[in-house]
Parts: C-alpha cells; structure tokens; sequence
C-alpha cells in the first residue's frame, strides 16, 4: 500500500455521541489515498470501542494520548501521521466527501502555502433554534466561519481558519515546533488561540494561509453551549487566550493593561448603545466580559513569571 498523500487527524476528548459521524464522513472521502488517525486524550467514556468497531478499515489508526491537551493531541497525531500534509477534524464536525481532495490540491498548487482551512457550517439539534441573542459574530465561538465563497488568502491572524476544518504543510509545523503547548484547550478550560499563533507565525516568515470555500464541513452545537453562560465563559477564556499569544509573541508589558482597559470601555459602551438589539448588547457585553479576564491574566503575568517564558529562559 502506497504512503498516505494526505493525513487526516481526528483529536478527541468524550464525544462519543459525535466521534463516529466525524470518523465515517472521514472513510467516505474521495481522496484515492489518504490516513486517519484517532488521537483518543484521555477519554473515558465509549471512545477506544466507537473507534475500534471501524478498525478493520486499514486507513484508520487509533492512538491514545493520556496527556489532556488539544496541542498535546494535536502534536501527537502529527507524529505518528505518515504524509507531508496534515489535516484537523474535529471529533463533534463532519467533513463533506470532497473536503481532502479540495485541501490536497491546494498545496501541490501552492508551494508557499503554509495553512488552510475552509467554510464551516453549523448543525443545530434538533429541538433547539438559534436564540435572537446569537448575533453573527458570537456563531463563530460556535465554530461557524464563512469569508465568503471565493478563495482568500489571510493577511491577518484575526481572519485564521477554524481549527475544527484546519490543515498545515508538516514543514512548516516542524519549522515551529509543533502546536504551542501554552495555548490550545486542556480539559474543561476554553484556552484557545493556538492556530491563531500559528498564522502569526506563518505570515511573519513568508508563508501563506489560505481560506477555501469549497472545504466544508459542518460543525454540531452542542445544547449545553447554547446559553448565555457557556457564552461568557468562552469569552472570558478568549481574553486570557488573547493576553498568552500577546505575551508569547514579545508584547507583554503594562502596554497590555492600556489595551485591556480601552477593549473593557469600548464593549461596555457599545453594549449600552446597542441595548435595543439583543443580539448586538449580548455580543459586546460577552467582549467587555472577555477584557476582564484578559486584564487578569495580564497583571499576573506582571507579577509571576508565565510557565512559557520559564521554559524558555
């Protein structure tokens, strides 16, 4: 059998009731020769049976990480891939049958191409609709992502593509260093921020990201996401994530506390202006929320050395 062209790597954390829905859209691709590796971290429910029930399919490869962590995760299914461009399923997404063939041919067309990702839809539940305090913007914290239905090359790290629809040139993510370990969910926390950084990093050494429309895939919504809670917690993660890559990056300093203040203001102020609209007060309120623990994570970093800077010294 002939080495895999394409890697497609599934990192999975308790979804059994997503994981064989994104494995199977993953077996139905068609791509005539490609790999899927399971990267199980540290599940405990029905994931190693859900897994080894497709086992028989030789293009599948199960590998268990007990190490919590989406960069872990991530940094494992990339060494034990076999092909030089590596793709990121998430274990709740389905890709659509073209999705490898569609993200393949964009790096044999593409020598500079460093990272692409493509549009993702949203798949509500069945019994639930999208409540009017949703606005666009908060739907991306969901994993919806769309820039439109021509291809696009990033210029900014803001724009990345969604790491549930992600992919990257195994040269570039081993000129990096793999995932930042720093960055990236670990268990129940909503750190994030890892493939922002990865774009940052691409764009500042002459690489290029890219956005393909034409690369979908459909992201579940899970119920317990769909409440302004769970929305406020993403958003308060989402600033700390924000302040780590800020700090990571050499941008540190009391200049954060300036930022964090002038983010916390704009928020407040925008979520008063827009109090009629509940959809635009509930996405600057969960903004100047997230500037809260941005702000916080800042003044620690000014007072304790952050883990990533000891390793580094």
């Amino acid at each position: 059998m002939a080495a895999p062209s394409i890697s497609a790597i599934i990192c999975t954390h308790n979804r059994e009731q997503y994981l064989g829905a994104a494995i199977d859209s993953l077996l139905q691709q068609d791509h005539p020769n490609f790999e899927i590796v399971v990267v199980d971290n540290a599940s405990t429910d029905r994931t190693p049976e859900i897994v080894q029930s497709r086992l028989p399919d030789p293009r599948l490869t199960y590998v268990p990480e007990p190490t919590v962590g989406l960069s872990v995760a991530r940094n494992t299914g990339a060494r034990e891939a076999l092909a030089p461009i590596l793709t990121y399923l998430d274990d709740d997404a389905v890709a659509t049958p073209h999705w490898l063939s569609v993200l393949e041919a964009a790096y044999r067309e593409n020598e500079k191409l460093a990272v692409a990702g493509g549009k993702v839809t949203l798949l509500w539940p069945a019994d639930i609709t999208p409540p009017p305090w949703l606005s666009a913007g908060l739907a991306g914290n969901l994993g919806a992502y769309d820039l439109g239905d021509r291809t696009l090359y990033i210029d900014r790290p803001g724009l990345t593509p969604r790491g549930l629809n992600y992919s990257i040139r195994r040269t570039f993510l081993e000129q990096i260093g793999g995932f930042d370990l720093n960055l990236g969910r670990v268990g129940k926390n909503l750190l994030s921020n890892e493939e922002l950084r990865v774009t940052e990093q691409a764009l500042q050494s002459g690489w290029q990201v890219a956005y393909l429309p034409t690369a979908l895939v459909a992201h579940n919504v899970s119920p317990e996401r769909v409440h302004p809670s769970w929305f406020l917690s993403r958003g308060w993660w989402q600033g700390i994530s924000e302040c780590y890559r800020e700090q990571i990056s050499g941008q540190a300093g009391v200049r954060q506390l300036r930022r964090g203040g002038e983010r916390l203001v704009r928020g407040l102020y925008k979520s008063c202006k827009y109090f009629p609209d509940p959809a635009e007060r509930f996405d600057n309120f969960v903004y100047a929320y997230g500037q809260i623990g941005y702000l916080g994570a800042a003044i620690k970093g000014m007072i304790i050395t952050p883990e990533w800077a000891k390793k580094s010294s």
